[in-house]
């Protein structure tokens, strides 16, 4: 009898991907509307041997509705959204799709950097006032060359490698910190380490931010480590929102210690009233946002390219798990 996995949002025109790639062996479940996992019939929840998550949370009390279940893909990076601690006493598989968007998600971080950097977003508004600005460069902190810049990563799995290589290309001296990484890993790329978080704070006159979130990582860029860097920094955060505090960014950015902030990211998405002040301020173009402040809606892992990937990836992998040869992408219970 084949396995069951069951989608939980349906995402997709039809299911010739799926069904291409698990075969007659599995199947394959879409739901034909759905806003949240209380909306899956009890009848497919029994069924699934395998659950794929996008959007949705998952808690202890939903996977009361899975008799059966063995593995839970989630569709993506990161896997905060799933209750891992109620699945490992399950003995339920937590799976996700690291290799997608990967160059995404760095070329999008470089690209907030270098428009806040070069001051592009600067020149856009003021070119847009009326009348308008002179016609000439903008004597301003937030620009400065290249090449006399240190650039932060926090994190440097494959996205922050990716970005230390890009940052690096550009110029920058380029250092990250990440203690989960073993000694001489810096050697490989060739870049600088930090050996305390502190230490890369001083540094970097752009700190781009990489981790994922752990109970470690939450809240750990609070208004203490985001003074500590250098004034005239700039912010940049495509990882996870709970990991930056943006009360703190923006009155650091709205004080001038900052010089621009670029988030991808907030706390909650999508940003529900009362919305973030730094939410708040950009959506009403007050004047310390302007030119210094980009949010982007969680977008940066987009391209029609890595939406295939998404699709075709999360497949393969719930295939692996559930049929084998043998399980991938499994999150271990003692990374929790």
């Amino acid at each position: 009898m084949p396995v069951t996995v069951l989608y939980s949002e349906n995402i997709y025109p039809d299911d010739s991907v799926e069904r291409r790639i698990y075969g007659s062996d599995v199947r394959v479940i879409f739901p034909k509307s759905s806003s949240s996992l209380a909306d899956l019939s009890d009848e497919d929840c029994a069924a699934a041997d395998g659950l794929m998550i996008l959007r949705y949370k998952v808690t202890g009390a939903d996977l009361t509705r899975f008799p059966k279940l063995r593995a839970i893909c989630r569709m993506g990076v990161g896997y905060d959204n799933l209750d891992r601690i109620a699945a490992a006493q399950r003995q339920i598989m937590i799976l996700n799709v690291p290799d997608y968007g990967t160059t995404e998600v760095a070329d999008h971080a470089i690209a907030l950097a270098l428009a806040l950097r070069r001051g592009l977003l600067l020149h856009l508004h003021l070119q847009r006032q009326d009348p308008p600005a002179p016609w000439r460069f903008v004597p301003d902190p937030l620009v400065r060359r290249i090449g006399v810049q240190t650039f932060g990563i926090i994190g440097v799995g494959r996205i922050g490698t990716a970005v230390a290589l890009r940052a690096k290309a550009l110029g920058f001296r380029v250092v990250f910190y990440d203690p989960n990484l073993p000694n001489g890993a810096e050697l490989g790329i060739g870049v600088g380490r930090a050996k305390t978080l502190e230490q890369l704070l001083h540094a970097s006159d752009v700190l781009s931010v990489h981790a994922p979130l752990t109970p470690e990582t939450r809240g750990m860029l609070g208004h203490a480590q985001l003074s500590s860097l250098p004034k005239g920094a700039v912010l940049i955060n495509t990882a996870r929102g709970p990991i930056v505090d943006v009360d703190a960014a923006a009155a650091l950015l709205k004080s001038g210690h900052l010089a621009g902030v670029g988030l991808d990211v907030l706390p909650v998405e999508p940003p529900v009233e009362p919305v973030p002040e730094i939410v708040r301020a950009y959506r009403a173009r007050e004047p310390w946002t302007e030119g210094r402040l980009i949010i982007t809606p969680h977008s940066a892992f987009h391209t029609p390219q890595a939406w295939d990937d998404i699709r075709t990836k999360s497949a393969d992998t719930m295939r692996a798990a559930l049929l084998g040869p043998k399980p991938q992408n499994v999150i271990p219970p003692d990374s929790y």
